[in-house]
């Protein structure tokens, strides 16, 4: 019995402790409230204009601006192979010569023909003015010196077949022959590539012809480049849009001076149609509630609630079409410290908007924001 009074006793004198804490604690929390006046702090940042842009993507194939799969136009067997893979060549250079001997023979033949009929040619010509031959001898003589240099370039242009060369300046690719092997015209001898420009096709929906236009720029990027931008311009949208995807194909040319792009490669594009300027505030700003956006604009010391209508977002910021003016202050950090009516702020720090700089105490340091972009 003595037991349970005093077990009675402490839990009656806890009871009455927590309640004892509870007054007196709310009391000195509510008077510390009373002292700071319900200030907020808050980091705000102004209201300022940035560019904007319509941007239509899609996924595109790269193309070298002339490519080639190099093959010979008679068969026969190789003699020489002259490159090595993946050699870059000017336009002209000899690449693969075939076995010969009977074309520079034949050639030779028809130059020797040649010389001959002209030394023919010059002593009728000298009998024809002193009269001693006619004129139609002389004609006749003339047209077996024609002949006799026609019987040459044919000469010649059976020999150039048997020499394959570069038809413009590029890369080449892996070399598919060797010296011996019989050469027939359906063989690939390698691959070349003009890759100091390269085309990038890719299809857009139809409901966007009206914004495609040649000279647009574009802005291209693929995953062995991760933060790589490559810049171009439309040059052709294509005449004709395909009647099953409803799509057409547009072509833009990009600059790869370094080489760094490849034929074949599969790139993430964006076509920049319209560009221009509007009012943007940070992405952290913009209160959502009840299907509406608002944001606690800073004035006479107070974060007052204003209703704002929004446009275009892009990473980190977004479009204001109505409800703020340029240079006024928003908060971005502290929002959910504030209640719908007006309260007392105090700025800890200020955003500004070129550079994401933080000013606190006198003192300027980089906001987080500021460090990740």
């Amino acid at each position: 019995m003595t037991t349970g009074k005093i077990v009675l006793s402490t839990i009656l004198v806890l009871l009455i402790a927590s309640a004892g804490w509870l007054f007196y604690g709310e009391k000195e929390t509510s008077g510390r409230r009373g002292r700071g006046g319900g200030v907020v702090s808050v980091v705000s940042e102004p209201v300022s204009s940035r560019e904007f842009s319509d941007i239509v993507e899609a996924l595109g194939t790269a193309s070298a601006r002339e490519s080639v799969v190099l093959t010979s136009r008679v068969s026969d067997t190789i003699s020489e192979v002259l490159f090595e893979d993946g050699q870059v060549v000017k336009k002209g250079d000899l690449l693969v010569v075939l076995e010969s001997a009977e074309e520079i023979a034949q050639l030779d033949e028809a130059k020797a023909t040649l010389e001959e009929t002209e030394s023919q040619y010059a002593r009728i010509k000298d009998l024809v003015k002193r009269g001693n031959a006619s004129t139609a001898n002389r004609d006749a003589q003339r047209r077996r010196v024609e002949e006799a240099r026609f019987r040459v370039e044919a000469a010649q242009a059976r020999l150039a077949d048997r020499r394959i060369v570069a038809p413009f300046d590029g890369v080449l690719g892996l070399r598919r022959v060797s010296e011996g092997t019989f050469l027939t015209s359906n063989t690939p001898i390698t691959t070349i590539d003009a890759v100091d420009l390269i085309k990038l096709d890719f299809t857009v929906p139809e409901r966007f012809i009206a914004t495609l236009a040649r000279g647009q720029l574009v802005e291209a990027k693929m995953e062995a480049y991760p933060g790589r931008l490559f810049k171009g311009k439309i040059s052709m949208v294509d005449s004709r849009v395909d009647p099953v995807t409803r799509s057409v194909v547009v072509r833009a040319e990009i600059p790869n001076d370094d080489n760094a792009l490849r034929p074949g490669i599969l790139m993430t594009v964006e076509v920049i149609s319209r560009t221009w300027n509007a009012l943007a505030i940070a992405e952290e700003a913009v209160v959502p509630t009840g299907g509406q956006d608002f944001v606690f604009v800073i004035k006479d010391g107070q974060a007052q609630r204003r209703k704002v209508k929004l446009g275009l977002r892009r990473p980190g910021y977004v479009e204001v079409l109505d409800g703020l003016s340029a240079g006024e202050r928003v908060v971005v950090e502290g929002t959910f410290r504030l209640g719908r009516k007006g309260m007392k702020v105090r700025e800890a720090g200020k955003v500004t908007a070129a550079n994401g700089t933080v000013k606190a105490g006198g003192k300027a340091k980089q906001s987080r924001k500021g460090r990740d972009q």
